[in-house]
């Protein structure tokens, strides 16, 4: 089973509409997929509360099982799972440690500011101390419509950093109604930009995840 871990260090910058998304465009694509609410807040539990879908499954890990997390994961590898998406809370955390550790591939979201972008450094200085050099990417996320410059500079800045991936999230209504909806953003709006620009995203982490070139 193959690990996705949701992680910066700053609250509001879309890692649970992401990971939901996601999740569920990996579902989509033939994984079976289990995304796991590691946050405090339990917002990915709640949009899973709300589904009446029956894939991905959804499951929250409380504070009293984090250090179990390994364990866990080791658990639902063998009922079959082939993916585990992981949301963890907007702070440096217990959580966001061990759900790096576990990761396949870390990604940190962050929107296209001067303040996101210095808000990743205490993520990426985590990662570091992890060895993690090789296993995280970064999400540009919220990005205006159309061309902006604004995007160009922070996608600019966060390539000497690391690796972004690809494409870059644009700001839309679909993200937001999709959650609110209990649904993925391919599932609410399947024929739109929003749903193949997240599709894009899972195709690109799927093969960053088995060594292709991203």
């Amino acid at each position: 089973m193959r690990t996705i871990t949701l992680v910066t260090q700053k609250g509001g910058a879309g890692k649970t509409t992401i990971a939901a998304s996601l999740a569920v465009a990996a579902s989509e694509a033939g994984e079976r997929v289990i995304a796991l609410d590691l946050d405090p807040q339990g917002s990915l539990a709640a949009w899973g509360d709300v589904r009446t879908a029956n894939a991905p499954a959804v499951d929250r890990v409380g504070p009293d099982n984090l250090v179990n997390l390994p364990a866990i994961l080791t658990a639902l590898a063998r009922e079959g799972y082939t993916l585990a998406i992981l949301d963890t809370a907007g702070v440096a955390s217990t959580s966001g440690n061990l759900a790096m550790q576990a990761a396949d591939l870390a990604l940190i979201p962050a929107r296209p500011s001067r303040l996101d972008l210095q808000a990743t450094l205490p993520t990426i200085e985590a990662l570091m101390r992890l060895e993690m050099r090789d296993r995280f990417a970064f999400v540009l996320n919220q990005c205006p419509a159309g061309r902006s410059s604004r995007a160009t500079e922070a996608a600019n800045g966060l390539g000497m950093f690391g690796v972004l991936s690809e494409p870059a999230l644009t700001q839309r209504a679909d993200h937001q109604d999709a959650l609110a909806a209990g649904q993925g953003v391919t599932e609410y709006a399947a024929d739109g930009k929003a749903a193949d620009e997240i599709r894009a995203l899972w195709a690109w982490a799927d093969r960053k995840m088995k060594g292709g070139k991203a």
